[in-house]
């Protein structure tokens, strides 16, 4: 069982290396070999849990060395994978996920003509992802972590002849490689107190560890915490996040949603030893998770983009997940449960989204969209089912993964667990407005895209090529259900947004499979279970109502209103972007320009003026050799009388 660890990595490893280095002879069938890899992995792992299941509790992790990477004398780094219940819940969802998104895919992309390319670029990102969660040591999840990362921005950016991709991508490359220098200086950090580099080595001596050794392993937990908030775009480091909805919907909903934006809640899990002895640091990543939650969500809330206002619900989802791994061994558990589930709906939510631009004519404004439901069942009730879930109506997935976090964040006790709930409770009003909108805005209402194309079309063709989609944008388009590639895979995906949360919470089924790697202990919790679900249920239809009357009981103007200064703040990313050019890039210029100010004044002038006297003073000497006797006679005989001179008076005193 243990190669076969080593071959879920390897199938979509080398369906990358076949598609990117195969040449044209591919393009008919590379993303049919793309996808035959994806699930192959996915079958591998398969067998691989159920060979788990057979097995007691503490006795359910493999190990598999490979070989050594780098063997130096007092440093080694090996190769080797560790699969035990944590890793193998990634594993499932990673590759089930990623499998109906090649799936998706096929249809999506069937008219592109680098599709073999992009399905090359998904195995990559699969073969790293897996890796990242299938690593023994912190060394060898650091090739995967930076192996995401190239993936990431080869997909963000792969229409990369539209200049908004392109500057998406090397955004979204720059701001995570600030968060990989956490990583990066935690390894580092790792070795020189630990020695070594191994999970079963570091977790193990960092939950010992001395009084003397605290202050080192709470610079790893800030360390740690940095390169989740790149991952995961979490406050500071969420401002990528958005601007990356201009890769292809699939990549959006593999990355942005079920993945790549979930490794910084595995990191923070699977280094729960080193932030459990280390309270400053995990204080700082609850407040962390609590500050994006909210964040994210009042994003969410001003987009008129139908995928950016996913991706601010994405950051606040996350948000959630970090803020519960923040709690230490009350919320791992339920951290990665909410993750979970949060991959099924909203991947279908992605998946959905796409849905609505392939029978829209690839128009993202949801002011463009209006009275969908009719002309697109499928997509309708599986963006619904996702919407459902996500807001956490009672009985799906949501409603059990959120609610236990919020249940988590009461019970941590005292005054920091009533604004933790509090915040959470917040965020749940927040999502269940924004996602309502979202919902209102794109199926129900009236159909705003044909009086908008009526319009264009009788303004003539220079309205339509000056239309705000760019050419053509505004034609007549009737809206139709998407091929069955796409909608099959939003069907399996919205039976997990339904059922998932209820499955995994039968007998506590899900506690149970993970509390021998993760732990778990009860809080004290002031509320009870049934007293937090029904403040979450008040704040849901607090949340719905709000939104009824706004976009429901009325007209949706297709032009968006001015707004108050709070959505003028939120359209614009609550000026994430802004305060990163005050704060980063003129400090930058001015930092640059200094520097060039001092090397041009300072240690030019040095090396200038140096050079300048050496060569003022040789100009001098060398007229004293001029290649005259009588000159050279009248040197000497100056020389003589001086030192005659010097003589008499030495010996008169």
């Amino acid at each position: 069982m243990e190669t076969l660890i080593g071959l879920l990595v390897a199938a979509p490893l080398l369906g990358a290396g076949v598609l990117l280095t195969g040449g044209r002879r591919l393009d008919r069938t590379g993303h049919l070999l793309g996808t035959l890899l994806a699930l192959l992995s996915f079958v591998l792992g398969a067998v691989l849990f159920v060979n788990m299941l057979g097995k007691s509790a503490d006795d359910r992790a493999l190990h598999s060395h490979l070989f050594t990477w780098v063997p130096v004398d007092g440093f080694q780094a090996d190769v080797g994978f560790q699969l035990d219940q944590l890793s193998m819940t990634f594993v499932l969802l990673i590759t089930g996920v990623g499998t109906l998104i090649h799936v998706y895919s096929i249809g999506y992309m069937a008219h592109d003509e680098r599709r073999r390319r992009f399905f090359g670029y998904l195995n990559l990102f699969l073969a790293a992802m897996l890796l990242l969660v299938v690593a023994d040591n912190y060394f060898l999840l650091y090739a995967g972590w930076e192996g995401v990362g190239l993936a990431s921005y080869l997909l963000i950016g792969f229409w990369q002849h539209k200049p908004s991709a392109a500057t998406a991508a090397k955004k979204a490359f720059i701001v995570n490689r600030v968060g990989d220098i956490g990583l990066s200086v935690a390894i580092m950090l790792m070795f020189t107190t630990f020695g070594s580099f191994a999970f079963n080595e570091v977790l193990p001596q960092a939950q010992q560890a001395s009084a003397t050794q605290h202050a080192t392993i709470t610079g790893i937990g800030f360390m740690l915490l940095l390169a989740a908030c790149g991952k995961s775009a979490q406050v500071p480091l969420q401002s990528w996040l958005g601007d990356a909805m201009e890769g292809p919907t699939p990549v959006s909903a593999l990355i942005h949603a079920a993945t790549m934006v979930t490794a910084g809640v595995y990191l923070i899990t699977r280094s729960g030893a080193i932030f459990n002895a280390a309270p400053d640091a995990q204080t700082a990543v609850v407040t962390v998770g609590a500050v994006t939650l909210l964040f994210g969500a009042i994003v969410g809330c001003a987009k008129d983009d139908i995928k950016k206002a996913l991706a601010g619900s994405t950051m606040s989802q996350i948000g959630y997940m970090i803020m519960a791994a923040g709690l230490g061994p009350i919320g791992y558990v339920f951290a990665i449960m909410h993750l979970v589930t949060h991959g099924f709906f909203k991947a279908g939510l992605f998946l959905g989204a796409g849905s609505v631009m392939h029978g829209m004519n690839d128009e993202v404004d949801m002011r463009r969209y209006g009275g969908l439901r009719r002309y697109m069942p499928i997509t309708f009730v599986t963006f619904g089912l996702g919407y459902l879930a996500i807001i956490g109506f009672p009985g799906l997935s949501g409603f059990f993964s959120k609610d236990k976090i919020i249940e988590a964040a009461y019970a941590k006790g005292g005054t920091e667990g009533w604004i933790l709930g509090s915040a959470a409770l917040l965020g749940a009003a927040i999502t269940a407005f924004y996602m309502t909108r979202v919902m209102l805005m794109t199926f129900f209402g009236e159909k705003r895209w044909a009086a908008d194309a009526a319009e264009a079309e009788s303004a003539g063709p220079a309205a339509l090529a000056g239309s705000p989609g760019g050419s053509g944008s505004l034609a007549v388009q009737h809206p139709h259900e998407s091929p069955s590639s796409m909608t099959i895979p939003m069907i399996v995906l919205a039976f997990g947004s339904v059922f998932a949360g209820a499955v995994f919470s039968i007998n506590d089924r899900f506690l149970k499979w993970l509390e021998p790697v993760t732990g778990h202990s009860e809080g004290d919790s002031p509320l009870s279970a049934g007293t937090v679900t029904a403040c979450t249920m008040v704040c849901l239809v607090v949340g719905v109502g709000i939104a009824w009357l706004m976009y429901g009981r009325r007209p949706v103007p297709v032009v968006a209103p001015r707004g108050s200064l709070l959505t003028r703040a939120a359209r614009r990313d609550l000026l994430q972007d802004d305060f990163n050019h005050v704060v980063l890039v003129r400090g930058g210029e001015h930092l640059t320009r200094s520097l060039v100010y001092l090397d041009h004044s300072l240690v030019d002038g040095v090396v200038n003026g140096t050079a300048a006297s050496v060569g003022g003073l040789s100009g001098r000497l060398r007229k004293l050799q001029n290649g005259y006797v009588r000159s050279y006679a009248v040197s000497m005989l100056g020389g003589t009388a001086v030192l005659v001179a010097a003589t008499l008076l030495m010996r008169a005193v």
